[in-house]
């Protein structure tokens, strides 16, 4: 099913996880519309969707940066990214 691209496993569940979280983020926007936009600690007035941007943001130079410093294998980079996301959405 995926070979016609050449994509891994791996590969498909990131892109179907973004597309998960995008699709999540229109049911809150569609459920409570504006995402009440709250001051954070960035120094940025955020809604949910500016913060899943920051969050996939961060998360993809911190990949590339455990990446590039520390090679292969990616977890620790994963859980940085995960502890990044967390950050941004509690206090950003």
């Amino acid at each position: 099913m995926i070979e016609w691209m050449a994509w891994t496993w791996p590969t498909a569940a990131f892109f179907v996880f973004i597309f998960a979280s995008i699709a999540f983020m229109g049911f809150l926007e569609y459920r409570s519309p504006g995402g009440n936009p709250r001051d954070g600690i960035l120094g940025l007035r955020t809604t949910r969707g500016d913060r899943l941007f920051i969050s996939l943001l961060g998360s993809a130079f911190i990949m590339l940066g455990w990446l590039g410093t520390m090679g292969t294998p990616l977890w620790g980079g994963l859980a940085l990214s995960i502890l990044w996301g967390a950050f941004v959405f509690w206090k950003a």
